[in-house]
């Protein structure tokens, strides 16, 4: 049964303004320890291609949060919620903390999508409640 959907579209532009504004201090913010790692790599190889994983990264928590109906509140919170790929390669939700064990409380499971291009990323989040 679905428990809810939530959608997001990003501006690239919006995430690359903030970044020029706070720097590092943004994906600390937004990203989960692994994330950041990558986020570190990426960045360091390519400034741009790092803004834009910092982009899909925010427009799928957003999305995330829309569909778990919490929006940005807790036990919401950017750090616990980490977009990770599976091991099929689809994007994954892994969460942490007080998010991790009210989702699971819950019985939800989550499924994400995710695409960028070079001005927009977009994610779509679909949470059900598994056993229904």
């Amino acid at each position: 049964m679905i428990y809810g959907i939530g959608t997001d579209i990003c501006d690239v532009r919006r995430i690359h303004a903030s970044f020029e504004r706070h720097g590092e201090r943004l994906a600390q913010k937004i990203l989960a320890e692994a994330e950041l790692a990558e986020w570190q790599r990426r960045h360091a190889r390519w400034p741009e291609r790092g803004v834009r994983y910092l982009a899909t990264r925010f427009s799928a928590k957003e999305a995330f949060s829309k569909a778990i109906g919490l929006g940005m509140r807790l036990p919401m919170h950017w750090r616990w919620c980490e977009v990770a790929s599976q091991p099929s390669g689809a994007p994954g939700i892994v969460l942490h903390g007080d998010l991790k064990d009210w989702f699971e409380a819950r019985g939800l499971t989550a499924h994400l999508s995710l695409s960028d291009e070079r001005d927009y990323a977009v994610s779509f989040c679909v949470v059900e409640r598994r056993g229904a």
